[in-house]
């Protein structure tokens, strides 16, 4: 498994981190079913295949259960992350997740999520996409300098977008940004980059764009359009699939640490796996990726 250094942190992380949302269970998000063998069997191949970053938070349901019941006892080989600010509350057979941003909703958040995942430590403690002025007003800042200083939290670290992240950039205080990135969602591109010159440590979720394209997943057929549109199926190596491409195509960005990818699927896993084995796009490919999907934008289709 190729390596990147997670920013100041200095961690040593494999390119590939796996995001554990789908371990939420169908009560969260319309998520669907997951059984314990499930569970266990997914996170345990994620370890055995070098993956030593995990992502999670408060409010993906019994994925943080999942995590400290199946692999605490490995806990010496990951690196654990997960998200405050959260709430959870079912409505029937749906639920809302608002954030509530105050100190006591904070550290409710850290002592479950201790509790819940087994472990004394949560390696990166990340704000769950507030705005400046949720984070300004509230002294959240403080909040997780405390619980730093007190051994509980490692580094700290926000997910967030822009407009957002311009300013929590200036503020010089997040170890580890966590930020959308995909060929169909590159509004990113430079404030990635602009972390990571930062010195901070880039996580980045949505690297596939959810889904094979053709099948509606989700609501998200239309999200797959611009592959069409710019027919970049003749970029494809042969035997490559689409979500293969997309991932070497986010590896390609020279300033990504760690892609999150989650999946229940152990033959998906394997397949993201050998996407990792095989490297970024080369840069002109990458280029053209981005020059054709620039098009599209603008109302050319290759199709």
């Amino acid at each position: 498994m190729q390596t990147r250094i997670l920013g100041r942190t200095g961690a040593e992380v494999a390119r590939l981190g796996f995001g554990a949302m789908e371990l939420r269970g169908r009560r969260i998000w319309n998520g669907r079913p997951v059984t314990n063998r499930q569970a266990e069997t997914i996170l345990n191949a994620v370890l055995d295949s070098g993956i030593d970053v995990i992502d999670t938070s408060y409010d993906y349901g019994e994925s943080e259960e999942a995590i400290g019941m199946f692999i605490a006892s490995r806990r010496r080989e990951y690196y654990l992350a997960t998200k405050c600010g959260c709430t959870v509350v079912y409505r029937g057979a749906h639920d809302e997740t608002p954030h509530i941003w105050t100190k006591s909703n904070l550290l409710h958040n850290l002592e479950t999520s201790l509790k819940r995942l087994k472990t004394d430590c949560i390696d990166i403690w990340q704000l769950h996409n507030p705005t400046v002025d949720d984070v300004e007003h509230n002294n959240l800042l403080e909040v997780m300098d405390r619980a730093r200083s007190q051994g509980k939290v490692r580094w700290l670290g926000i997910s967030t977008t822009l407009p957002e992240i311009e300013t929590f950039l200036t503020w010089d205080c997040f170890d580890v940004f966590q930020i959308p990135y995909s060929a169909f969602q590159m509004e990113h591109d430079e404030a990635i980059s602009k972390a990571a010159h930062a010195g901070c440590g880039t996580l980045i979720r949505g690297a596939l764009a959810q889904g094979q394209p053709g099948i509606s997943y989700r609501g998200q057929r239309q999200r797959w359009l611009p592959w069409h549109k710019a027919n970049l199926d003749e970029l494809r190596s042969p035997n490559e699939t689409p979500t293969q491409f997309l991932l070497r195509f986010a590896l390609a960005h020279p300033d990504i640490h760690t892609l999150l990818v989650g999946t229940l699927n152990p033959d998906h896993l394997a397949e993201d796996l050998k996407a990792v084995e095989e490297g970024p796009l080369f840069q002109d490919v990458y280029r053209e990726v981005k020059r054709r999907l620039e098009e599209v934008a603008h109302g050319v289709s290759r199709v």
